[in-house]
């Protein structure tokens, strides 16, 4: 016998089945690829490795040699009168002929520089300038057909955007991180002293990243990373923007030192509490109770002075940029020459009022 068959009666009651289609062949089976998936650093889906090739080839490794007075040299046998200090930070090269930015500490004081390409040629480094009130300095190396990083618009940023941070931390050569733009405009990020609007960003930077990109994820250095701010459970880090850091690496190659615009005037943040308090004590002054930038003091023969600036004023705009923290009457001043015309408007008890004024060459130590 070759088979069997069994035949059930309908059953009244029951409803009746369809019939299905009837096949020798064994179902298909879902298919099966030992081809690791798709993912976000494989070719043609990586925007962070098409961005960093751009870059890398031009991301340098700095090294110094400072030599200083051992204050116990020759006595007591203890040690060298000479003591050699070593450090170590990024830069990127901006022409094919060995311009180099990177940040003014990383080479501040040293006796030595060496540049270390990430093909591992390596040539000694002149430092041309540098500029401590930016700190962004200029090396340059003798050579020829370099790669060079591209140069995007520091101005069209904005937070929320890729950040990728290339360098040499802990002597780690071209190590790359990513994150994205936290802020930008931070003009209070360091502290006294610096005079730039940074951008900040939560790409991880550690020491040795100093001077090295912050890079769009277009592959265009948007930032020189300078500074990281530890908190609670995270790190914050800063980049001077490139459009300031071209404009002060153009100078430097100029002329060999940067130079910076002074109007003479000590500045206070303004708050409609402050504003009362100054109102209640004092005559001279009849200020709106809003936030803003007051002057405190304008100083003599300066060219606030000359351009009819006072104690009390309010001001409002530089030039055509709003201003709402002295940081950044600051910052919009950097952005005129020295010696060139401009308007800052003030509010002067009930008077809105337009000065004109030139600024000065602010004079730095050395």
């Amino acid at each position: 016998m070759s088979g069997c068959a069994v035949s059930l009666p309908d059953l009244p009651g029951l409803p009746q089945l369809p019939q299905l289609p009837r096949s020798d062949r064994a179902p298909a089976l879902p298919k099966v690829s030992d081809a690791p998936p798709a993912g976000p650093l494989q070719t043609g889906n990586s925007f962070i490795v098409n961005a960093v090739e751009k870059v890398g080839p031009a991301v340098v490794r700095i090294d110094t040699v400072k030599r200083v007075v051992n204050p116990l040299g020759g006595l007591f046998g203890r040690g060298p009168a000479i003591q050699q200090q070593q450090g170590q930070g990024s830069g990127f090269i901006t022409r094919s002929d060995g311009v180099i930015i990177t940040n003014a500490h990383v080479v501040e004081g040293a006796n030595e520089v060496s540049i270390t390409l990430p093909d591992g040629r390596s040539f000694t480094g002149k430092v041309l300038g540098s500029d401590p009130l930016t700190d962004i300095a200029v090396v340059k190396v003798v050579a020829q057909g370099l790669p060079v990083a591209p140069l995007g618009d520091s101005a069209r940023v904005r937070p929320g955007e890729w950040a990728i941070a290339i360098g040499n931390p802990l002597g780690l050569d071209n190590t790359v991180t990513a994150g994205i733009i936290s802020a930008i405009q931070r003009t209070n990020a360091i502290g006294e002293g610096q005079r730039v609007p940074y951008i900040q960003t939560d790409a991880a930077v550690n020491p040795g990243n100093s001077g090295g990109p912050l890079i769009n994820d277009r592959g265009q250095v948007i930032g020189v990373n300078t500074a990281i701010r530890q908190a609670p459970g995270a790190g914050l880090s800063f980049a001077i923007p490139v459009n300031l850091a071209r404009q002060i690496a153009a100078q430097i190659l100029e002329k060999g030192r940067a130079s910076h615009p002074y109007i003479g005037v000590r500045l206070q943040a303004l708050t409609p509490q402050l504003a009362r308090e100054i109102n209640a004590t004092s005559s001279e002054c009849e200020l709106p109770e809003v936030q803003g930038v007051v002057v405190v003091e304008v100083l003599p023969r300066s060219p606030a002075e000359q351009g009819g600036l006072k104690p009390c004023d309010l001001i409002e705009q530089v030039d055509d940029k709003a201003v709402r923290s002295p940081s950044e009457v600051q910052v919009a001043v950097d952005q005129v020459r020295v010696g060139s015309d401009m308007t800052i408007r003030v509010r002067r008890g009930s008077q809105t009022l337009t000065l004109n004024m030139r600024p000065a060459e602010l004079k730095t130590p050395g």
